[in-house]
């Protein structure tokens, strides 16, 4: 199989173990290599975008977790396609072509403008040169890729332990979506919030979002949440909220649904977002961190599925069973 270019290596691969499952994650450090990887994973999402047709709430946008990392799954190119996947057990982008001919993209600190420039020249070498809208979505006053020195860091041992975080993140989220019989979203990342999400529906059209998020249009908002939904997902955080939680929200929201009984006891209403959290923490720690984090993804549902009128006999399996009965 033919390799183009692929570089010098950064660094090595890292040392923390993949194996250790729920880590204990460097919050209070990690803050530059997450705003610098949240970059990067949107110049590879918005590749994706530009050559996938549109897909309803921008499903044709997100990215997926691998068994090494996050990856774009296939993407059409004329006659071939094509996929990128970040690789963070040897911390390499892999870009990898329907013909055989493949590259790849050393990861290690490097800013985000010669990151950019070095996946758009191999993708121009492979014959996929793709442009994109270098300004960062959802992220206020982002400096646009091709211009970013700014957004440097990678610590390999920090994006090895969110990786495996949000590998025990999907194991969860599969086991919960395997519940529901109504429509249900693929369990995806959002490269624009940057997290981990999966979302239930209820099959009745919601009210016109009021949009206003920060770089992304107001369309693409209110087509996001055309329908009620119920969302949980995993967020790592930032600079400015370093601590990762899980949260669940509704839309629209129902009445009263910040009252609910929310658990496990660490739950808490995030006011300002209008939604439940959980810290990472409180789940990693448990007795049963499975548990834990079912039991937050299950109360929470159910609060705002009877507050706002779902028909769960029709939605749900009944009693938590995961699909029909087999024999």
């Amino acid at each position: 199989m033919a390799s183009i270019g692929d570089g010098a290596a950064l660094m090595t691969a890292s040392t923390v173990s993949p194996l250790a499952p729920w880590p204990a994650l460097p919050s209070s450090s990690w803050g530059p290599t997450i705003a610098t990887l949240h970059r990067w994973t949107q110049i590879v999402g918005k590749i994706r975008m530009e050559r996938t047709p549109w897909i309803n709430h921008s499903w044709h946008v997100p990215l997926y977790l691998t068994t090494r990392g996050l990856g774009t799954s296939p993407i059409p190119a004329g006659a071939r396609s094509f996929e990128l996947d970040f690789d963070f057990q040897s911390h390499r982008l892999e870009i990898r072509v329907s013909d055989g001919v493949d590259a790849s993209i050393s990861l290690g600190p490097r800013t985000t403008k010669d990151f950019y420039a070095e996946l758009m020249s191999r993708l121009e070498s492979l014959d996929l040169a793709t442009p994109i809208h270098t300004v960062p979505s959802e992220i206020p006053g982002g400096t646009p890729f091709d211009e970013d020195e700014e957004n440097a860091s990678y610590d390999a041992d920090a994006v090895s332990l969110l990786w495996r975080a949000l590998l025990d993140a999907h194991h969860v989220f599969t086991t919960f979506r395997a519940r529901f019989v109504g429509k249900v979203s693929p369990i995806h990342f959002f490269w624009g919030s940057f997290d981990l999400a999966v979302t239930r529906f209820s099959g009745r059209e919601a009210p016109p979002h009021p949009a206003g998020i920060p770089a992304l249009p107001d369309w693409v908002a209110r087509e996001a949440y055309s329908h009620e939904v119920s969302s949980l997902g995993f967020w790592p955080g930032n600079a400015d909220r370093p601590d990762p939680i899980f949260y669940s929200y509704a839309y629209p929201g129902p009445k009263a649904f910040a009252n609910a009984k929310v658990g496990p006891d660490a739950a808490f209403w995030l006011n300002a977002l209008g939604e439940f959290a959980l810290p990472y923490e409180a789940v990693r720690t448990a007795p049963d961190p499975e548990a834990a984090l079912l039991e937050f993804a299950q109360t929470s549902y159910a609060a705002a599925a009877d507050l706002a009128g779902w028909d769960r006999g029709a939605l749900e399996w009944p009693d938590g069973a995961q699909g029909p009965k087999r024999g």
